[in-house]
């Protein structure tokens, strides 16, 4: 897989706003066609030239169809939306839609993009340290602290996990050392939260599933998949980091 930007040293002049700037990551999630789920990627850097031609920074949501064809590379993610920062709009659902559709059109499925304007409230759940054996049935458990590693640039990344089933009590003392093991494990936000969601239902002999990984953020964005056995996603776009 050859990705443009990712690891290298050297950064392209962003004089204009390009889609040349992204790049994509084939998914390799096929055997998840069953089950259902999306990214939330938060970008905090978005900068455009309003109607007066004045600077306007902003924070977008963009959401990606865990069954898209391919997802956006973030550092090319990045790249692109700087180039933006001398780019004048009328409005700002105009720059929007821009977006919308250059990733559309580069990961072969509708993506959707909006001005964060405010996170949705984080759900009520408990440490998973906090249960001795077994995890209760239909109580949302978090794992903190969680950390895996970049396989381009090796660097880690680190997150907290949030897991809910209704159908079974996991073993709290197992599921904390599956979740250590990613420790020095290289994999993209995506795999690794497939990773969980696909060896949790499998190995707990778990019937009904939602898994959801909200990263702390590189490079002024953050990735946070949820993958569910349930088309109704109990998580949605909330904050749980002081960024």
């Amino acid at each position: 897989m050859k990705i443009k930007y990712l690891g290298q040293q050297s950064t392209p002049a962003l004089n204009s706003y390009s889609p040349d700037f992204l790049d994509c990551i084939p998914r390799n999630n096929q055997h998840l066609n069953n089950f259902f789920g999306l990214d939330y990627w938060n970008a905090y850097e978005f900068s455009y030239l309003n109607s007066k031609n004045l600077p306007t920074i902003e924070t977008l949501e963009i959401k990606i169809s865990m069954h898209s064809e391919f997802t956006v590379e973030s550092k090319s993610l990045k790249l692109y939306l700087a180039s933006f920062y001398n780019k004048k709009f009328n409005n700002a659902a105009s720059a929007y839609k821009l977006i919308e559709k250059d990733l559309s059109k580069l990961l072969n499925s509708p993506v959707s993009v909006k001005k964060l304007n405010r996170f949705n409230a984080s759900p009520k759940s408990t440490s998973i340290e906090k249960f001795n054996n077994k995890v209760p049935k239909n109580k949302v458990v978090n794992f903190q602290g969680f950390r895996s590693i970049c396989p381009v640039t090796f660097q880690p990344d680190w997150g907290n996990i949030y897991l809910h089933s209704t159908s079974h009590s996991m073993d709290s003392t197992k599921l904390i050392k599956f979740l250590k093991s990613y420790r020095n494990r290289g994999d993209f936000h995506e795999a690794c939260i497939e990773s969980i969601f696909v060896t949790v239902l499998e190995d707990f002999v778990v019937n009904d599933l939602t898994v959801y990984g909200k990263f702390l953020r590189r490079g002024g964005i953050d990735i946070n998949p949820i993958r569910s056995t349930s088309k109704k996603l109990l998580f949605n776009n909330f904050r749980d980091f002081n960024q």
